[in-house]
């Protein structure tokens, strides 16, 4: 599913529920739009999904529907559905820094962190040097405002989460991930020997899919994070997209279990990252 249609289909669920909230009052759209000083259309527009309410619209919709005890619910779905699919160009207008602050309170509070990376190395398992040579690339990509030092330093004060919390961390990589050169080759041998070295705590498992894995039923897709069982985030090129519908995180647990049953973990996985270690002189 894309990012686009899993919004839709939220903006499309919550138009349902203000269907269902008007005709329980017994008020057709064009009574309720008239009351609201509304142009007539804008109810349908609202019910199909096709425009999003405001917080206003809500409170008004639940007022002529004599149900604003239920306000403050439909405002929080409504901005969940919002915030679901950010632009990159809105998340990093005041530089690259914000946007690694933005994520520390859904990393704090997280217990079970379950990632999946087809090209990259993920976050917490990065090293300065190769956070670095990624952030810069960001920045003169999308040419942001240049704070890189600061957030470098947050990415990296960030990883204590990974050796002080109490989280527990399950990452699956690619090999095409061991192989993708970041910074360098000094940089890559450097962040390879790092990723050996952390595979060895005790709260973090990783497991590498081989190239020549048998992928017939299950192929590579989208990098992304599970945080427990209550979001996903998936990091596109245009834009960052939150998950929070319990049946699309089940699909995407359900995918990181299939691509885990692809990686091969221990001394078989070592070997892998020892190998693109060589491959880099």
């Amino acid at each position: 599913m894309t990012s686009s249609s899993s919004i839709r289909q939220a903006r499309e669920a919550l138009g349902k529920r203000l269907r269902e909230i008007r005709k329980d009052s017994g008020l057709t759209a064009r009574e309720l739009a008239a009351r609201a000083g509304w142009h007539e259309s804008k109810c349908s527009r609202i019910e199909n999904g096709r425009t999003g309410p405001s917080d206003d619209d809500l409170r008004v919709w639940t007022l002529h529907c004599g149900t604003e005890g239920q306000t403050a619910d439909l405002i929080a779905t409504a901005r969940n559905i919002d915030g679901a699919y950010v632009e990159w160009r809105r998340m990093e207008r005041s530089g690259l820094r914000r946007a690694q602050e933005s994520v520390l309170p859904l990393w704090e509070r997280t217990r079970h962190f379950r990632a999946y990376s087809s090209w990259l190395i993920p976050g917490p398992l990065q090293t300065r040097a190769y956070i670095e040579a990624l952030l810069r690339a960001i920045r003169d990509r999308r040419a942001l405002p240049d704070d890189l030092e600061e957030a470098v330093q947050v990415r990296v004060d960030k990883q204590r989460i990974l050796h002080e919390g109490p989280g527990r961390f399950a990452v699956i990589l690619e090999e095409s991930a061991l192989r993708h050169q970041i910074g360098g080759p000094a940089t890559m041998a450097g962040q390879l020997g790092h990723l050996l070295s952390l595979a060895t705590l005790p709260n973090v498992s990783l497991g590498v899919i081989p190239l020549n894995a048998d992928r017939t039923a299950l192929w590579p897709v989208e990098d992304f994070w599970i945080f427990d069982e209550a979001q996903v985030n998936v990091e596109l090129v245009a834009a960052f997209l939150t998950v929070t519908q319990p049946h699309e995180i089940s699909m995407y647990a359900h995918t990181f279990a299939g691509l885990a049953e692809l990686a091969v973990y221990g001394a078989p996985a070592r070997n892998l990252i020892t190998a693109a270690i060589d491959s880099f002189g």
